[in-house]
C-alpha cells in the first residue's frame, strides 16, 4: 500500500480529558493497533490533527530517531494549562524531557550516576524504613484514603531524602506538584497562573536546597549530582539546575504515586492475583512489572516530525504532531500473548524479558532515568502492604484525575483487615 494521509476511519477522541478520566480505552487502542497503527486522529481539545501510534515497532522507530522526530519543537508533553505562548514554550524547552541531541545527551550525563541500579539498591534500607512507617500509621485504622496516605508518601519521602529537603517542606512541595499536574481537571480549579506560580515556588525551594547543600555538602545525593555535575566542563547555571530539579523531582513523585495507586486498584479488582502474592511474596517484583505494563503512568508522549517521513504506510509531513500511546503498545497480544488484556502477576515467570518489552519507561534516548528508582520503590512498598493490609477492598469508586495525559487517581478509599 502506498503511503497516504487519509484520516483514520476510527476516531476515538483520545485527547478529551473527561473521556480519558473514565479509564484507559484499551478496546479502542486495540482497534487502532490492529486496524490503523499509525492513525491520523482529530484533536477535539486543541483542534487540528495528530498521529496516534499504537504499535511497538513504530513507537520504537520514532523514539530512536530524534533527528526525524523532535522532543523540543513542540515539547514531549502537553503544555500545562494548554496554549502555545512562545515564552512558555522556550522555558519548557529547558527541561531535559524536551531536549534533543546533542543537548539531551550532554545534560543526561549530569544525573545518570545518581540513578544507577547500584545507587538505587543502596537506598533500599531507607525505603524499607519509610514503607514500614507508612503502613504502621494506617494499619490500625483498618481503612484509609490510599492515594494521599500511602501511594504519595513513599516517593515523596524518597525524593525529599535524595534532595535533602526538610520534612516541613514536604507537604508544600507535594501540593505544588499537584497544582502543576492538575491544570486540565476542572474540579481542581487550577488556572494557568496558578501553575506558573507553583513552578516558580518549586524553583525557590530548589534554590534554598542548593544554598543549604553548598553550606553543608553531602555526597551521593541527587542534589550533589546536579550541583557538581558539568556539561562540557561547565556546571549547570542556576536556571538549568532549577529546571533539572523540577522535572526529575516532580516527575518522580507523580509517576510513582500513579503506579502505586493503580497497582493497588488492580490487585483489589483481581483478588485471585492478589492471593498469589499473599501465598508467594517472592512474586512481588514480577507483579510490579505487570502493574507497570498493564497501566502506565502516562497515556502518551509526543514528538514533532522534522521532515516528511513514511511510517507504517502513512505519510507523516514535516511539522506533524506524533503521539506515542504506551498503554496500546503494552497490551499487544503479539508481544505479550493471548492474555495481554488480562492482569497476571506472574507474567514475568513465563516472559522473563517482560521488563524490556513493555514501554512504560519509554525507549531510546529518553528512556526514563528513574526506572530503577521507581521499580525499587514499588517493590518495597508492596512488600510491606500485602502482608499487613489483608483482604483490601474498595470503599466507593476511585476518583480519577481529569487529564488526557496522566491517568492519575485523586482519591481511592479502601478498607482492610489488619494482619
Amino acid at each position: 500500500m502506498s503511503a497516504n494521509r487519509e484520516k483514520c476511519p476510527f476516531q476515538f477522541d483520545l485527547m478529551n480529558p473527561e473521556k480519558m478520566s473514565r479509564g484507559v480505552p484499551f478496546e479502542e487502542f486495540k482497534t487502532l493497533r490492529e486496524k490503523c497503527p499509525v492513525a491520523l486522529q482529530e484533536d477535539s481539545r486543541e483542534g487540528g490533527n495528530y498521529w496516534a501510534v499504537t504499535r511497538q515497532d513504530y513507537v520504537d522507530y520514532i523514539s530512536k530517531h530524534p533527528e526525524l522526530f523532535s522532543s523540543r519543537a513542540n515539547l514531549a508533553h502537553p503544555v500545562p494549562g494548554g496554549g502555545t505562548d512562545p515564552a512558555d514554550l522556550e522555558i519548557m524547552r529547558t527541561l531535559i524531557i524536551n531536549m534533543d541531541p546533542p543537548d539531551h545527551i550532554k545534560f543526561r550525563k549530569v544525573v545518570r550516576n545518581a540513578f544507577t541500579g547500584k545507587a538505587v539498591d543502596a537506598l533500599e534500607p531507607l525505603m524499607r524504613q519509610f514503607a514500614k512507617s507508612i503502613v504502621d500509621k494506617v494499619a490500625p485504622q483498618k481503612q484509609c484514603e490510599f492515594v494521599s496516605e500511602i501511594a504519595a508518601e513513599m516517593p515523596l519521602m524518597v525524593i525529599c531524602a535524595l534532595t535533602e529537603m526538610p520534612e516541613e517542606k514536604r507537604k508544600q512541595f507535594s501540593d505544588l506538584v499537584d497544582t502543576m499536574i492538575g491544570m486540565d481537571d476542572p474540579e481542581l480549579n487550577v488556572s494557568k497562573l496558578d501553575g506558573q506560580t507553583a513552578g516558580a515556588q518549586i524553583f525557590e525551594i530548589a534554590m534554598e536546597l542548593a544554598a543549604h547543600h553548598k553550606a553543608h555538602p553531602k555526597k551521593g545525593t541527587v542534589l550533589d549530582a546536579l550541583l557538581n555535575g558539568t556539561v562540557e566542563g561547565e556546571g549547570l547555571t542556576e536556571f538549568e539546575f532549577c529546571s533539572f530539579f523540577l522535572i526529575l523531582i516532580a516527575g518522580g513523585v507523580e509517576t510513582t504515586r500513579t503506579a502505586t495507586s493503580h497497582g493497588m486498584r488492580l490487585l483489589m479488582e483481581h483478588p485471585a492475583e492478589l492471593q498469589k502474592l499473599v501465598n508467594d511474596p517472592s512474586l512481588i517484583p514480577d507483579a510490579v512489572e505487570e502493574i507497570l505494563r498493564f497501566y502506565p503512568s502516562f497515556n502518551y508522549m509526543q514528538r514533532t516530525a522534522m521532515a516528511d517521513v513514511e511510517v507504517g504506510g502513512m505519510q507523516i509531513q514535516k511539522g506533524d504532531i506524533v503521539r506515542l500511546n504506551y498503554p496500546a503498545v503494552n497490551h499487544d497480544d503479539k508481544i505479550f500473548g493471548a492474555d495481554a488484556e488480562s492482569f497476571r502477576v506472574d507474567r514475568a515467570r513465563r516472559m522473563p524479558e517482560l521488563r524490556n518489552e513493555h514501554r512504560t519507561f519509554g525507549i531510546g534516548q529518553h528512556f526514563c532515568l528513574g526506572s530503577h528508582l521507581a521499580r525499587k520503590e514499588l517493590t518495597v512498598m508492596f512488600e510491606e502492604i500485602i502482608p499487613r493490609l489483608r483482604n483490601p477492598r474498595l470503599v466507593g469508586k476511585p476518583k480519577m484525575l481529569v487529564s488526557s495525559f496522566i491517568p492519575g487517581i485523586k482519591e481511592m478509599h479502601i478498607a482492610f483487615d489488619a494482619a
